[in-house]
């Protein structure tokens, strides 16, 4: 059975048309199903109103779009893409509303024993590595209804699995794009890294066309085992059109480490929910978030630090920059635990605006129920000052280039704690085409 082009709506009877097109074995279809009633649970319960509030839903409709059939992907060479050509990979992989288009990796780490590619393959052919992780310690299904909508009705996504002391000098690429108008993706994200491994990926999501409508649902679940060193970094560059919902959440081991950066550039409404816990006693984890909103776009965070072990570390730093009348939301706390004695935990958040319509929300907040920790916070907000654009300018810059000049000196703490060029240069290079949005 074919899922239907035609097929709107995440109802019961989509549902049974969903898992019926996928032919999966019975423990994925009992995971989905256990999902899916989930799901209609948490539609008759409200929004947790802490994390929810100032994110506007009421012009969401989830009946405008529609599952897409496989095979219905055309070539990605349309893509607008700001990572995928501009760096050396061991590794590739391509997603196109909701189904694997491409998939490879290099033959040396195959034969290490890495897994890298289309989670739904994957999961079919190596459950006894994948199974113990997927959707059981990161992200939660029943957390609200759209971590319980993406565990019914997840399409496909990215794994990668590296084995105990084996170390990737290369980084992995991983993209995710949406071309059909009103297409729905549920694409899921599951990097495992055993005790000792270290890796980085790369990830993008991208549109075909600026014009066309689209939503994601997707989940990201990062596994760092202790000894373990990760480098995620996960780019939203969505057409201005798109709905963007997304749970993510990182273990750290004792003694790993974690890097996540997250860049946030298109979508018409986004909303994260990222989470970051450390397990293990010397677990660090460094977040690092740009965020660039233009237009009438509205970008929302709800991030939070656990700390369940003695002597972790969390570091979390985002900057914001808005324009038009844009808004960006930033909610974040940090939690201890009793037994998470000296705890090294802090987030900053930071946003300047470009126009006087513009807004950021920043609300840090604290929960600490151990006695022998380090825990600051903070946040500020600032207008561009016009004796600096006035003072570049008197120096031959024009405008555009006097603000680029100061965003970027504004993003530079950023880039300063990317170890990856690449990185730092592909969002320099998107922050200077956000820029040139509307002159």
């Amino acid at each position: 059975m074919a899922l239907s082009a035609t097929s709107t709506g995440f109802d019961a009877d989509i549902w049974q048309e969903f898992t019926a097109a996928r032919n999966e074995p019975d423990w994925i279809l009992e995971l989905r199903r256990q999902a899916f009633e989930l799901y209609q649970e948490k539609l008759a319960e409200p929004l947790d109103p802490e994390e929810y509030k100032r994110v506007d839903l009421r012009t969401f409709r989830p009946e405008k779009y529609a599952l897409q059939p496989a095979g219905a992907a055309a070539s990605t060479g349309e893509l607008d893409t700001l990572m995928q050509d501009r760096g050396e990979f061991a590794g590739r992989v391509t997603h196109v509303d909701g189904h694997c288009t491409s998939s490879e990796l290099s033959r040396e780490l195959a034969d290490k024993g890495v897994l890298f590619g289309d989670l739904a393959t994957l999961l079919n052919e190596h459950r006894e590595r994948l199974e113990p992780y997927f959707h059981t310690q990161a992200v939660d299904p029943s957390r609200d209804r759209f971590s319980a909508w993406h565990a019914a009705f997840w399409t496909g996504g990215t794994v990668l699995f590296v084995p105990r002391n084996v170390e990737l000098d290369a980084p992995l690429y991983s993209l995710i794009g949406l071309q059909a108008d009103g297409a729905a993706d549920f694409s899921h994200t599951l990097i495992i890294l055993e005790e000792g491994a270290s890796a980085t990926l790369l990830e993008e999501t991208a549109s075909f066309s600026p014009d066309t409508d689209g939503l994601h649902v997707g989940a990201v679940e990062l596994i760092v085992a202790p000894g373990a060193r990760l480098r995620y970094v996960q780019l939203q560059n969505w057409n201005e059109k798109v709905r963007h919902f997304a749970h993510q959440s990182g273990r750290v081991g004792r003694d790993s480490m974690l890097q996540w950066t997250v860049g946030g550039l298109g979508a018409k409404l986004a909303h994260i929910h990222q989470d970051v816990h450390l397990d293990g006693r010397g677990a660090h984890a460094e977040v690092n978030g740009v965020t660039f909103a233009t237009d009438r776009q509205l970008l929302s965070y709800y991030t939070q630090q656990t700390h369940h072990q003695p002597d972790t570390r969390s570091d979390l730093l985002y900057k914001e920059v808005c324009r038009d009348k844009s808004r960006v939301i930033w909610r974040g706390m940090i939690k201890v635990d009793p037994d998470a004695q000296q705890t090294d935990g802090y987030q900053r958040n930071d946003a300047l605006m470009l126009s006087r319509d513009a807004r950021a929300d920043a609300i840090p907040g604290l929960e600490i129920e151990a006695d022998d920790v380090r825990c600051t916070h903070g946040a500020t907000a600032g207008r561009v000052d016009e004796e600096q654009v006035f003072y570049a300018m008197g120096r031959g810059l024009s405008r555009y280039e006097a603000m680029h000049v100061i965003v970027e000196g504004f993003f530079a703490e950023i880039y300063d704690r990317i170890p990856v060029e690449l990185v730092r240069e592909t969002l320099s290079q998107a922050v200077e085409r956000k820029l040139g949005i509307g002159d």
